[in-house]
C-alpha cells in the first residue's frame, strides 16, 4: 500500500492534463472576447452604412 501511495504521489500526469486544459480555457475565451468585440464593431460599421444610406435615399 505505501508503494502505491508513493507511486500516486510522484505521478504529475493528472497535473499536465490540467495545465493544458488551463491552457485550452483561456485561449478560448480570448477567442472569444475577440469575436465579440468585433462583432461590436461590425455593428457600428454596419448601422453608420444604413443611416448613410437611409439619408442618401430619403433625399434623393
Amino acid at each position: 500500500m505505501r508503494r502505491f501511495i508513493a507511486r500516486f504521489h510522484r505521478d504529475d500526469s493528472g497535473a499536465t492534463a490540467i495545465e493544458y486544459g488551463l491552457i485550452c480555457a483561456l485561449i478560448f475565451l480570448v477567442i472569444i472576447g475577440s469575436v465579440v468585440a468585433f462583432g461590436n464593431a461590425a455593428t457600428t460599421v454596419f448601422n453608420t452604412a444604413i443611416t448613410a444610406i437611409t439619408e442618401a435615399i430619403s433625399k434623393g
